[in-house]
């Protein structure tokens, strides 16, 4: 008998009835993960698919119907070792999962899958190789090329698999409460503004923002912008603001900590998603709200930025690349995103039409 391929992994793998992924990634991570879960629930239609994530991640997949159970990993900074939360690792090994996916080969994540006890365990090969990678998840997919969208990167690990794909999907599920919710305070073909980001040097400068709100509202005197942000204390300074700044009641700040289904409901009555590299541009492209992204060009760039014809970015050139004392991280900010203009994000909306 010839030995087993990865090509084969899905028909050696048909017969799991209890399926885990595990993904410790955070909005945007998660969001990009959804069309892969729908695919294994496609072509693994009799079994039980559960996620393991950071606790933003599990909001998101909570809204992916084709989850059976959606569980948390509590990540901090800094994140903790991967066996302080032995309680919660007990838990999923008393799962019984047939079948783990880890579509990202961290070592952590290498661990936690190994320690799920599942029969067929397969793995992305992750950017270090240890001697005992192959100890804990024996096969391996090569990583797919970092061109592709992450989403799609995720598909095409299933694909090397034997899973045959079919056209990407989300379809999230938002709770009727969370719908509610926005209807009372998002007007419907709002603009949505999401100035910040994990780190400064991924945010357009504030000044840029407020003077951009500003010409859209002369441009548009029925138009309303809301903007969100998390409850960072950071963030909500620049939300303040931002909305200080403008000076205009038709600009709204929704309120803090709200959940990702709001934040999702909100989204979706907008006609414009405008904001910086952040998860909630995912979120945005997972719900087929039209994107304006503004992104500085750094290693990995290509596999972030939103695709498609009601999609537009604005690139900049970044110094930083390749330095040792990288100037943007010097000063604290993205010098490189300073240059995009108000203009020139105009110029590109006359573009989109």
């Amino acid at each position: 008998m010839p030995p087993p391929t990865l090509t084969d992994f899905y028909s050696r793998s048909r017969a799991a009835r209890k399926i885990l992924v595990v993904d410790l990634g955070f909005l945007g991570d998660s969001v990009h993960l959804v069309p892969a879960l729908w695919e294994i629930k496609r072509q693994y239609p009799a079994a039980e698919l559960h996620t393991l994530s950071a606790p933003v991640g599990a909001e998101v997949l909570k809204l992916a119907p084709c989850v059976d159970r959606s569980w948390t990993f509590p990540l901090s900074a800094p994140s903790p070792p991967w066996w302080r939360h032995w309680d919660l690792l007990l838990a999923l090994r008393r799962e019984r999962f047939d079948l783990a996916f880890n579509f990202s080969g961290a070592d952590r994540t290498l661990f936690m899958t190994a320690l799920t006890g599942a029969k067929w365990r397969i793995a992305v090969a992750g950017g270090r190789k240890h001697f005992w990678s192959t100890w804990l998840v024996r096969e391996l997919v090569p990583r797919p090329s970092s061109e592709l969208p992450v989403y799609e990167q995720r598909r095409q690990t299933l694909a090397a698999c034997g899973l045959a794909l079919a056209a990407p999907r989300w379809d999230l599920r938002l709770p009727e409460t969370a719908v509610r919710w926005a209807e009372a305070r998002v007007p419907a073909g709002a603009i949505h503004f999401s100035i910040n980001a994990s780190t400064p040097l991924k945010e357009w400068p504030l000044e840029h923002w407020i003077e951009l709100g500003k010409r859209l509202l002369v441009r548009e005197p029925a138009a309303r912008i809301i903007a969100t942000g998390s409850a960072n204390a950071r963030e909500q300074d620049r939300l303040r603001s931002l909305a200080a700044g403008t000076g205009d009641d038709r600009l709204m700040v929704l309120p803090s900590g709200i959940s990702i289904g709001e934040l999702a409901a909100a989204l979706q009555r907008c006609r414009l998603h405008m904001g910086a590299d952040s998860g909630v541009l995912h979120l945005a492209l997972a719900l087929g709200v039209p994107i304006v992204a503004l992104f500085r060009d750094y290693a990995g760039t290509a596999e972030w930025l939103p695709r498609g014809q009601t999609h537009k970015h604005l690139l900049a050139p970044c110094a930083c690349a390749n330095v040792k004392d990288p100037p943007c991280a010097r000063e604290g900010k993205a010098l490189c995103l300073a240059r995009i203009t108000p203009e020139q994000v105009i110029a590109l909306l006359d573009i989109a039409g």
